[in-house]
């Protein structure tokens, strides 16, 4: 990999310490705002049910917990459309810092928050209202991070650059899941609920502080810059993207759930799962994400470079199809309540994701002119996320209809990841140098126009 560095060059071959820089600094915010959005899906398995809704019985409380935690994702569409708007309109690097703060108050505050033994149903009403507010900002800043990396990306390598934003949803993931890997283990469990589950949010102070002193250093996307130059904003950036490449922005949401189920299903809804359905010992679950997550982290850029030498589709389509194919087996080792077979099976479901989920930035990016790019990237993205953020609620009402058995969730799980394959299917490859359909070249990535990788 360092000797693929090594040979690339910036925008359009340029400089390669510039976009060695840009990609690292992606890289290292959406880690930041990653680690934030995903400790709430982990307090949310471990301990807001017992806090938070301590009146209902587990599975009810756990219910709950996992509705307020779809609330994120809700308000992630609503915050793509918003610095979507602003990114077109404004630039990309404003928007990367304002998205970044927001989400490191949020969750800093959810540390301070107190519990239902204190403040009664409100403190559930707060537990929302900060869970909203964090997703608003995550909404706006994948868009942003993606865009940065691969608009400053040679066309060659675009989607090895454009990978490394991804990277950061499996380094949040396996940070936040070590810092409370490591809180458990040094405090007992009264003492964990009483004060220990919160060290990990009040964290989240320290890392918006490095965050900031990294993204503040990076230039402008120069696709953007040009954008201005030429005076070809798009006046209502979301508007216009809706009509124009509104197809794409459909196959995007459905590229995106296949990769985003089996990621969800396989972190959140495996610690409630796993402790709560089958009584493993916490540390055992938090062990085996850890070590599925270090997997994902590593192959990502090699799905991204993948894509650039065999191109986006064909790598996306490999990965959808060994997805449906391990369903059943991922869940089978999960109920063996070997804690090596639940690290396999883990393992196992990371390597088919990272085949969608490594290329699917730049995927998403070259789906849309440079004009509304944000928009569409980000929309598309956040309404999947808005989809898939349902299913660790859903999957835990599944188990229940299942007499407790987990061939519905993997019954289910194959559904979502057909409708990612059908999606590919669909959708023109937008790799630069290949052909479109109608013989024009796909990689109109700098201009004002949408891009030719669209559904025919």
């Amino acid at each position: 990999m360092s000797e693929i560095i090594e040979k690339l060059g910036g925008e359009e071959g340029g400089q390669a310490a510039s976009v060695k820089k840009v990609a690292l600094a992606s890289w290292i915010g959406t880690t930041i705002e990653w680690y934030d959005f995903y400790l709430y899906g982990t307090a949310a398995a471990l301990v807001f049910n017992k806090l938070f809704f301590p009146q209902f019985d587990p599975l009810v409380g756990t219910l709950a917990s996992f509705a307020t935690f779809w609330v994120g994702f809700a308000a992630r569409p609503i915050g793509g459309i918003v610095f979507g708007h602003f990114g077109d309109k404004i630039g990309r690097k404003s928007m990367l810092i304002l998205t970044l703060l927001i989400m490191g108050i949020s969750t800093f505050l959810i540390g301070l928050l107190p519990t239902y033994a204190v403040l009664g149903a409100w403190a559930a009403v707060l537990l929302v209202v900060l869970r909203f507010i964090g997703g608003f900002a995550v909404g706006g800043e994948w868009g942003g991070a993606v865009l940065m990396a691969t608009e400053h990306a040679p066309g060659r390598w675009r989607g090895f650059y454009g990978s490394w934003p991804q990277m950061g949803v499996p380094a949040g993931l396996l940070l936040s899941t070590f810092v409370f890997r490591v809180v458990t283990g040094l405090f007992s469990r009264s003492q964990f609920l009483a004060i220990g589950w919160r060290i990990p949010f009040l964290l989240s102070f320290v890392l918006i502080l490095v965050g900031l002193f990294i993204r503040l250093g990076v230039a402008e996307s120069p696709v953007f810059q040009r954008v201005k130059e030429t005076h070809t904003e798009a006046r209502m950036p979301i508007l216009e993207v809706l009509r124009t490449n509104g197809k794409n922005v459909l196959a995007a949401v459905g590229l995106f759930v296949g990769p985003g189920a089996g990621f969800y299903l396989s972190n959140t809804f495996l610690l409630a799962y796993g402790t709560t359905h089958l009584k493993l010992p916490p540390t055992d679950v938090l062990n085996a994400i850890l070590i599925a997550s270090a997997f994902f982290f590593v192959f990502i850029p090699a799905a991204g470079a993948l894509s650039d030498i065999y191109g986006r589709r064909p790598v996306y389509m490999v990965g959808a199809v060994l997805l449906g194919v391990m369903a059943f087996p991922i869940f089978w080792l999960i109920d063996s309540r070997s804690a090596v077979l639940i690290t396999l099976a883990l393992v196992l479901s990371m390597i088919t994701q990272v085949l969608m989920y490594g290329p699917l930035g730049v995927f998403f990016c070259e789906l849309f002119g440079a004009h509304v790019r944000y928009s569409g990237a980000s929309l598309g993205y956040q309404v999947g996320g808005m989809l898939v953020g349902l299913l660790p609620f859903i999957a835990t009402a599944l188990l229940s209809v299942g007499g407790g058995t987990s061939w519905p969730i993997a019954l289910f799980l194959i559904a979502i990841d057909f409708i990612s394959f059908v999606s590919v299917l669909l959708v023109a490859e937008t790799r630069p140098g290949v052909a479109a359909p109608l013989g024009q070249p796909v990689d109109t990535f700098a201009a004002g126009t949408p891009s030719q990788g669209k559904i025919g």
